[in-house]
């Protein structure tokens, strides 16, 4: 053997019990438990080891930076494996941007799998960078870090048997097929789970949850910066249930990561909540490997790869030592220096936008109009009817009132596109804030109190070639310039979220009221989940599933 771990701890997800053994390890591979002699030895002293956690739905470009970086942030909190689905990118630059996301991770430290991305665009509701048929899919088959079909999030599309949407699940049927199916029932559900979905990270409540397990999903429970569904989902996780659950943290902020954590923090809150300690474990390692067929990991057991951690104590587990492939990597939340990590490429400028075309005000066309509104911690907002300001023939944004004017901008081919709208639940007073991260499409969504702040923000989020920026007036208050494809940093994480921090204390100073008023922004424009939400091509009703006009 190369490594034995003496006088460890084995907590076996399998068994549900924990061993007193030693772990021996020849190159990346788990060889037995027990009594071996190697060339080196460990000895950890009584600690438990445990399998590297797994996060079974994950969007890297989330957390602002490539998947090196992404790496270098996760591992050490335990995280060996990743299973990403880079529709982000994939709207922005299409089969290429995917391969970027492969590229910046090979040889890195971190394990990334990635579901090929279905929705590129979600819907035809929205103008993006690119287009993924099911053929281009189709060549990502034989890539064997691909894993299967990310999140069918075109559930109507699905519902209606709609050839394009069907033919990509056709295409993946012999792999693994995700969903993404909010507030989904009856016999529409019924439907969706026939095509070929296998799983669910879109629950809300455990009575939804319910109902999408009874009919054969796996559900991963999520536990985002902007959508926060663990605690409402624990009193699903029961003997009988636990199978058929995993963890996933779908998006999380750069200081979201830094401060609670990863599927780690998810891991610590599900046993301080009662859960016992090698079932939450099992949610994050053993379950996300079995349902992605990862055969490879998940457990520490004979002939699985040697991704392991090592915890001092299970009550509230954080990693003493986290070991990849039988290598040492991190040690008390710190990669250890010299281990190798991968280094992201280059894209192209991503910001094409036909500035004299776009016009910010909004001609009264009656006094009552289609308001979104926003919800803490929800991805889902409201459709609300509501009186809005008119001066001098136009509607006008009132910071007094919470509402807001809002405008989703094409910028991938110039078009002059530009949805316009209104929404509450921000609690901007004055200023605006501005983001070319705007899920999926990823154009440039602004919101603000007046249209020379709306305007400023924009432009300066051009000459940035993407981030995130807050305004007043002409003068730019803050500012994350986020250059590759107007998602990601080229700065180590801290330093983003250095930036982030700055920015966001901005935005409070000018009244917004939401933790993270950019994670909830770049949701407003995501058509795929309700109720009411706008794009570069209006107002969407989600509900029906049809551009909506602004005036009732």
């Amino acid at each position: 053997m190369d490594l034995l771990l003496e006088n460890a701890r084995v907590v076996n997800v399998l068994s549900h019990e924990i061993v007193e053994t030693d772990v021996a390890i020849a190159g990346s591979w788990i060889v037995g438990l027990g009594d071996y002699e190697a060339t080196e030895t460990l000895d950890v002293g009584g600690a438990f080891v445990a399998p590297g956690l797994i996060d079974a739905h994950v969007h890297v470009e989330s957390a602002m930076v490539p998947p090196s970086e992404f790496g270098r942030a996760v591992v050490p909190m335990g995280t060996t494996t990743v299973v990403t689905d880079p529709h982000e990118i994939a709207n922005v630059h299409g089969v290429d941007g995917i391969d970027f996301m492969l590229e910046s991770a090979k040889d890195g430290v971190l394990s990334m799998f990635v579901m090929a991305s279905s929705c590129v665009p979600a819907t035809a509701m929205e103008t993006n960078g690119a287009t993924l048929e099911g053929d281009e899919l189709a060549k990502l088959l034989h890539n064997p870090w691909v894993l299967g079909l990310a999140e069918v999030m075109n559930f109507p599309g699905v519902v209606s048997g709609e050839p394009g949407v069907l033919a990509k699940l056709e295409a993946f049927k012999d792999l693994v097929v995700d969903g993404h199916a909010p507030g989904l029932t009856g016999r529409e559900l019924n439907a969706y789970v026939a095509a070929g979905v296998e799983s669910d990270h879109e629950c809300t409540t455990v009575e939804e949850a319910r109902e999408k397990l009874r009919l054969g999903l796996t559900i991963l429970i999520r536990e985002a910066t902007n959508a926060r569904n663990l605690a409402a989902l624990l009193p699903l996780i029961t003997p009988e249930t636990r199978h058929r659950i995993c963890l996933c943290t779908d998006d999380r902020t750069p200081a979201h990561l830094l401060d609670e954590g990863h599927i780690d923090d998810m891991v610590r809150t599900t046993i301080a909540a009662g859960v016992d300690p090698i079932t939450a474990i099992r949610l994050a390692t053993y379950n996300p490997a079995q349902y992605f067929r990862l055969w490879d990991r998940g457990t520490v057991t004979p002939g699985k790869r040697a991704d392991l951690i090592v915890y001092e104590e299970l009550a509230a587990p954080r990693p003493h030592l986290v070991l990849r492939g039988g290598r040492l990597v991190a040690r008390e939340g710190r990669i250890l220096e010299g281990v190798s990590q991968a280094t992201a490429g280059k894209l192209p400028h991503s910001i094409h936008v036909d500035w004299p075309a776009l016009d910010f005000s909004i001609r009264a066309a009656g006094t009552s109009a289609r308001v979104i509104g926003a919800i803490p911690d929800q991805l889902v907002t409201e459709h609300l009817i509501e009186r809005v300001k008119i001066e001098g023939g136009f509607a006008v944004a009132d910071g007094s009132r919470d509402s807001l004017k809002m405008a989703v901008i094409e910028r991938h081919h110039a078009s002059g596109a530009m949805g316009l709208g209104f929404i509450r639940g921000i609690g901007l007073q004055r200023g605006a804030l501005a983001s070319s991260v705007a899920h999926d499409h990823h154009n440039i969504v602004v919101i603000g109190a007046d249209d020379p702040s709306m305007e400023t923000a924009a432009r300066r989020i051009a000459e940035l070639g993407g981030g995130l920026v807050v305004s007043n007036g002409e003068q730019v208050l803050a500012e994350v310039p986020l250059p590759l494809a107007g998602l990601m940093s080229d700065q180590p994480v801290e330093t983003v979220r250095q930036a982030l921090d700055h920015a966001i204390a901005e935005a409070h100073e000018l009244g917004a009221t939401l933790d993270d008023p950019f994670m909830a922004m770049s949701f407003m424009a995501l058509e795929v989940i309700p109720s009411l939400k706008l794009t570069d091509q209006g107002l969407v009703d989600v509900d029906k599933f049809e551009i909506v006009p602004l005036w009732v």
